[in-house]
């Protein structure tokens, strides 16, 4: 039997909060056979806040937008540079529990750091892949009905400083790192291709490439509140 299709859709950069829309009415709307998907892209600067996160690890955002979500974890910023991933999966067609979807998650970052032979590692009671103790994948993830959205994001060759106006996921004084300062490439399209792969292998899965378009809201029914 062939692996099941993943659609992956590489959206470039975006703004946060239509992508973020459209994800949470993609799995509202999804049905038992919807196929899987993959959104890889970048966004524009943004703070976004999980569902336990607390304004007080916001500590100086200047002009950069604080956006509260439902997805799991603390407080995280997202910026050109850095990969975002949004796997939009099945779960019971997987046949797979949410802490074998972050193990599986994790791993396809720490796959990917070590084709330019950078070490990686998880972290005790820290969802996340650090390099030497810095972070450098975080993973923020919300299940709905056994579906899957939100997703990793993962640094490759951006501007740190605004990590330097949170606490990274509400860890004081967390070290970030990326891809490009650890001797692999700075292309994001470089390693956006490798990290797609990776997450197929560790989800058993067939990348097929979607029209770069985000789903129109009038397809779907009306958002449902977390």
């Amino acid at each position: 039997m062939s692996p099941s299709k993943l659609l992956v859709r590489r959206l470039g950069r975006r703004p946060y909060r239509p992508v973020w829309q459209a994800m949470r009415a993609f799995t509202d709307a999804r049905a038992a056979d919807t196929p899987d998907e993959l959104w890889m892209l970048q966004h524009d600067p943004v703070f976004t806040l999980g569902q336990a996160g607390r304004m007080e690890h916001v500590l100086a955002p200047g002009a950069i937008p604080v956006i509260a979500v439902e997805r799991g974890g603390q407080v995280t910023y997202h910026g050109p540079g850095q990969i975002v991933g949004y796997p939009l999966l099945d779960l019971r067609r997987l046949g797979i529990g949410i802490r074998e979807l972050v193990n599986r998650i994790e791993q396809a970052m720490i796959d990917t750091l070590a084709t330019w032979n950078i070490e990686a590692a998880r972290r005790e009671g820290a969802p996340g892949v650090y390099v030497a103790g810095a972070k450098i994948g975080a993973l923020g993830l919300r299940v709905r009905r056994g579906c899957t959205f939100h997703g990793l994001a993962f640094n490759v060759a951006m501007d740190l400083e605004p990590f330097r106006r949170i606490n990274p996921c509400g860890y004081a004084g967390l070290a970030v790192t990326q891809v490009c300062d650890l001797g692999g490439p700075g292309s994001i399209d470089v390693v956006e291709t490798t990290l797609i792969g990776q997450i197929c292998l560790q989800f058993g899965l067939r990348a097929c490439a979607a029209a770069p378009i985000l789903p129109e809201p009038a397809a779907v029914p009306e958002l449902v509140e977390p």
